[in-house]
């Protein structure tokens, strides 16, 4: 099977209340300032943007953040310079943003996790709901579950079958504590009520190292052309992915859902997020540069080259899909606690 457009890709990736006030909150915070696009310090943009990426460098996110980064910049007419802060499911990234002046002039892009999950299960020092403001959605990436060479068996239904059979003997791996790919073993280990054992990495690009050595028995993590480079190549085993359909580059595997684990059925949803207290006016404009980013050719087909689905829309339509996602998931950590432990 061939993958139209990886190389080009790898190349340049190189309580339920309080969820359901989320996104008035985040709504008015997002919409609390100036009717102009002034910064704290003059007109905005006044000198280069810093984007923060959440995660390590090769991952498949920071493979988009730059591939975004440079029609942004030549949209808004300074450079966006990367910097990746990795560490705790994106938290630390998010942490770091909360702290940045509210002049427009620092971004981040992370998955909404570390605003909708992390917050639930662990200690953090921003407050998810008021500390940071949402600025547009980018992406839906899905969620890919594969064996490594240390799994003996075939298809997902033999790895639940081992689960059962050898409790805390298979090893599943994940980007992260609260990451997305977590939240689909939690799922499948509180339906299947298997021990499966979780190995959490620091984002997903140092874990694939690893599953190609069989050091786990399990991965899951975001969908990427590198990954399905392995699987065409028999180094990795394509069990199941996490998506609202089958995906293009792997029709004969199954959802998650198609296996009958509905609720671990999840994808990733991906952004840009700006410190509280940022204009109004500034918040818009970004939106609506980033918009138009993603509206373009060229960027639409990087993106479904990386397997992404390709999100948008207003600041308003994205606080509503991360309030309704920490909705879900304090549902989820309420129905058992200890699977986050």
């Amino acid at each position: 099977m061939r993958l139209p457009g990886r190389r080009h890709f790898i190349r340049l990736a190189g309580g339920a209340l309080a969820a359901a006030c989320a996104a008035p909150r985040l709504l008015r915070a997002a919409h609390a300032s100036t009717s102009t696009p002034t910064s704290a310090d003059g007109l905005w943009p006044n000198r280069p943007l810093r984007l923060l990426v959440v995660y390590p460098p090769g991952g498949v996110s920071d493979g988009m953040a730059r591939v975004l980064a440079e029609p942004l910049a030549q949209s808004l007419g300074v450079p966006v310079l990367i910097e990746n802060r990795p560490g705790a499911g994106g938290s630390l990234g998010m942490d770091a943003l909360s702290r940045s002046a509210p002049d427009g002039h620092t971004l981040a892009f992370s998955a909404i996790s570390p605003l909708t999950l992390h917050p639930l299960i662990a200690r953090v020092s921003y407050d998810p709901l008021r500390a940071v403001v949402p600025v547009a959605s980018v992406m839906r990436t899905p969620v890919l579950v594969v064996g490594t060479p240390a799994f003996t068996g075939r298809g997902f239904g033999e790895l639940i079958a081992q689960a059962r059979r050898e409790p805390g003997a298979v090893r599943w791996a994940t980007s992260g504590v609260a990451t997305i790919g977590h939240m689909v073993l939690a799922q499948v280990r509180m339906q299947s009520r298997t021990g499966i054992t979780h190995i959490p990495y620091q984002g997903g690009g140092p874990q694939v190292n690893d599953a190609l050595s069989g050091q786990f028995e399990v991965l899951s993590t975001n969908v990427a052309a590198q990954q399905l480079q392995y699987i065409e190549g028999g180094r990795l085993q394509a069990l199941a992915v996490g998506a609202r359909t089958r995906i293009e580059a792997l029709p004969a595997v199954p959802t998650l859902a198609e296996l009958g684990f509905e609720k671990a059925n999840r994808d990733s949803l991906f952004g840009f997020f700006a410190p509280a207290r940022t204009p109004a006016a500034v918040v818009q404009r970004l939106n609506a540069e980033i918009n138009r980013v993603l509206a373009g050719d060229t960027v639409r087909a990087r993106l479904r080259e990386a397997y992404n689905l390709p999100a948008g829309g207003s600041t308003e339509d994205f606080a509503r899909e991360i309030a309704a996602d920490r909705r879900r998931n304090r549902e989820l950590v309420a129905g058992d606690r200890s699977q986050f432990d």
